[in-house]
């Protein structure tokens, strides 16, 4: 056990460094606008720490998103080494680890940014901990620890939570705040699944697993989420809010091909060449479809008739037939 706990001290230790020296610093910079232990400057220095993290996180978020196409895009392929090697579970493994690699494609690599943040979490949460008891850690002094523990917001301490809390503003507010999170790690996952994998994917394996995430990790953090203090629901509820956005700026830009944001993507492309009179390239359906719904309905033409047929129709109205009667006369 002490060797576990010195693996874990080695590991954690330089991030409540380097969380309390960005928190630190975030707070330094709202005191200049609110007074220094009031609970919105640091409510506004946990999300600029969590701004910190996630832009710092980015690089993570491409390659997850890569892996995750390639992983889409692959699944028709994996489904005929199911069919081909399905009586031969080690040869199916086998095979399908060698047409990961081949692409270069993790399975791994989506729940990569959730994974590295979770040391983060784990950092800030005990920060927040201690902070409660007026302990400093990391930068953060003892002063600073008092200072933060005793911070008011929505009528209690910013290092409330639900489970502690002896004030019933709090309590609310913390009960809103995991279902913000609850919501934003759903609509999240639920993004991804509706907009942005085709068709195939979504009946294989990885589908499944996709769909059980959607649906187990909301539970997870909405029955942990009432243990956490309203500082750590407020990293967590603005990052997952960071990830909606970045993700629907992704899915929107750069979708997956064969998907529903691919063709919508190809639709807003050919309306902007048909604007411009210019062919998108690759586009040649979906310029089509909008030169269609802009081009005005063609009025019928009359159908051609002999002479015969237009007089066994008679006139169309009486003052034609009168002039045909005096036309007639006059002959």
């Amino acid at each position: 056990m002490g060797f576990l706990g010195d693996i874990g001290s080695f590991i954690m230790t330089p991030l409540y460094y380097a969380v309390s020296v960005v928190l630190v610093g975030w707070h330094k910079v709202w005191s200049l606008v609110f007074p220094s232990g009031s609970g919105a400057a640091w409510a506004l220095s946990i999300i600029g720490l969590t701004l910190v993290i996630r832009a710092a996180l980015i690089p993570l978020f491409v390659k997850q998103i890569k892996s995750s196409r390639n992983m889409q895009l692959l699944q028709p392929k994996v489904k005929e080494l199911q069919k081909k090697y399905g009586h031969d579970r080690e040869r199916l493994t086998q095979e399908t680890m060698a047409l990961y690699k081949d692409t270069g494609t993790n399975p791994f690599s989506s729940c990569l940014p959730l994974i590295v943040q979770m040391p983060i979490f784990l950092a800030l949460f005990r920060l927040l901990s201690k902070a409660a008891k007026s302990e400093g850690h990391g930068v953060l002094s003892d002063a600073h620890a008092r200072e933060f523990a005793h911070a008011k917001i929505f009528g209690g301490t910013i290092s409330s939570s639900f489970v502690n809390a002896n004030v019933t503003e709090v309590k609310v507010i913390a009960v809103v705040l995991v279902l913000a999170m609850t919501a934003t790690t759903f609509l999240t996952q639920r993004q991804l699944m509706s907009k942005n994998m085709p068709a195939d994917a979504l009946s294989g394996p990885y589908a499944q697993q996709q769909k059980m995430l959607l649906y187990i990790l909301p539970l997870v953090f909405a029955v942990g989420g009432i243990a956490f203090p309203i500082g750590v629901l407020l990293y967590w509820t603005t990052s997952n809010l960071w990830t909606m956005g970045q993700q629907f700026y992704v899915i929107r830009n750069n979708p997956a091909p064969n998907t529903e944001a691919f063709r919508a993507k190809q639709k807003r492309d050919a309306a902007k060449a048909a604007a411009k009179g210019e062919p998108v390239e690759g586009s040649a359906v979906a310029v089509e479809e909008v030169v269609e719904e802009r081009r005005p309905a063609q009025r019928q033409q009359p159908k051609k008739q002999s002479r015969q047929q237009r007089r066994s129709q008679g006139p169309k109205n009486p003052s034609q037939a009168s002039d045909n009667t005096d036309q007639g006369e006059n002959s």
